[in-house]
């Protein structure tokens, strides 16, 4: 793609343009991270949308609510192999059983594995021992599931019955350990970076978790104790894109204060231009794992485990990135902006703009500008270069030997 250059605006920052008939695409602003994509001056329109989100969510976990799995609110699970007298036993099938012995519909019915070792698992509400006996029979009667001699079998069937407290002690661990979580990554941005960072990043992942929450709602996706597991897993994720992009606005306005040249939203929005295609390069090769995950686990194995793990992973991850990029940064350049150094040094900005404007103009204009923003361009060049350069060691000299 051509491009010519029209000289240097009012930032010191050189402009160009597309040749006739060339117009730059979507992946090459992504690719240059020029600072195209003006995230941080839409940030009202990002937090109408997340707000709408947020919303959503909250209104489906209200009137809603969660499709909890057994282990949450206990229940009984039948287990009988997949291989039966007519052949193959399906899930409808062993519903219809179900239907037919008790007179009540199974609340699941689930395909667990493949060929030989491939198993029906019924899950219901809990069942006394007589009910347990004739759904038993009923299901040996209708399907007769082999056992492990080849054989029709009423033993091939077993029974457990899953206690709700233990999916609520496992909810409870969850919680602690998302707490002790969440402090420890507040104390450890407020070492690193700073305390409105660590405010932002906590916003962000706080939004992460919630929204996710509402989408197993909205969807109506079975929450079981790996669906719990897999929330907790996405928080690194989240956290990590987080950081990467703060890390390169810390180094894109170290020194801010005493230039003129842009203000900290501006700083801070070329700075996510820079790491937006790197964002979607992390999320785009987590997401293949995933969804191998979610392929093989579901299409291939029929294992509800590794398909809850799948879909929270895969849920948050594209939450978490979005949030990252259009969230966390926005709030940072807010929380910033309420400091009055950094007010203040935005009002410099737009005086030295306005009084570029008068020079283009023609009018009465300050000439120690042009060489306060020669020496700011300076600055800048030398900080980049001091965060790009690695600090250079000097050798030592073997022992025994003198400089001459």
């Amino acid at each position: 793609m051509g491009v010519e250059e029209l000289g240097t605006d009012a930032d010191g920052d050189v402009k160009v343009a597309a040749k006739p008939g060339k117009k730059e695409s979507v992946f090459h602003r992504l690719y240059v991270g020029t600072g195209a994509f003006d995230v941080v001056g839409k940030r009202k329109r990002w937090y109408l949308f997340f707000a709408a989100l947020v919303l959503v969510c909250l209104a489906s976990m209200i009137f809603r609510g969660f499709n909890l799995g057994i282990e949450f609110e206990g229940g009984t699970q039948i287990q009988l192999p997949a291989n039966g007298i007519h052949g193959v036993i399906t899930e409808d099938q062993a519903k219809e059983s179900f239907q037919k012995a008790l007179g009540h519909p199974a609340a699941e019915a689930q395909k667990v594995g493949t060929g030989n070792a491939a198993t029906i698992q019924i899950r219901t509400d809990t069942l006394n021992a007589a009910d347990v006996a004739k759904l038993k029979q009923g299901l040996f009667t209708d399907l007769g599931p082999k056992g492990t001699n080849g054989q029709p079998s009423v033993q091939a069937i077993s029974d457990s019955a899953v206690s709700a407290s233990w999916g609520g002690e496992i909810s409870q661990k969850a919680l602690i350990a998302l707490g002790v979580f969440l402090v420890a990554v507040v104390i450890f941005l407020a070492i690193y970076f700073d305390g409105r960072m660590a405010l932002a990043a906590l916003i962000s992942l706080l939004h992460d978790i919630f929204v996710t929450a509402g989408v197993y709602s909205l969807v109506g996706f079975e929450v079981t104790p790996a669906t719990v597991i897999g929330l907790l897993t996405i928080l690194g994720f989240s956290l990590y894109d987080t950081v990467v992009v703060f890390d390169k606005v810390r180094e894109n306005t170290r020194g801010l204060l005493g230039l003129t040249r842009r203000t900290y939203g501006e700083a801070a929005n070329l700075a996510l231009n820079q790491t937006l295609m790197r964002s979607f390069n992390t999320a785009f090769i987590a997401l293949l794992p995933i969804l191998g995950l979610l392929i093989v686990g579901y299409v291939l194995l029929g294992s509800g485990t590794l398909q809850d793990l799948a879909l929270v992973q895969l849920t948050g991850t594209l939450v978490g990135v979005l949030s990252s990029v259009a969230l966390a940064t926005p709030l940072l350049v807010d929380f910033k902006m309420r400091d009055p150094k950094y007010a203040q040094q935005a009002e410099r900005v737009r005086q030295r703009r306005a009084n570029q404007e008068r020079k283009a103009a023609g009018e009465d204009f300050d000439a120690s500008d042009d060489d306060a923003l020669a020496k700011e361009l300076r600055k800048e060049k030398a900080y980049a270069a001091a965060a790009s350069v690695p600090a250079r060691i000097q050798k030592q000299r073997p022992a025994g030997k003198r400089k001459r």
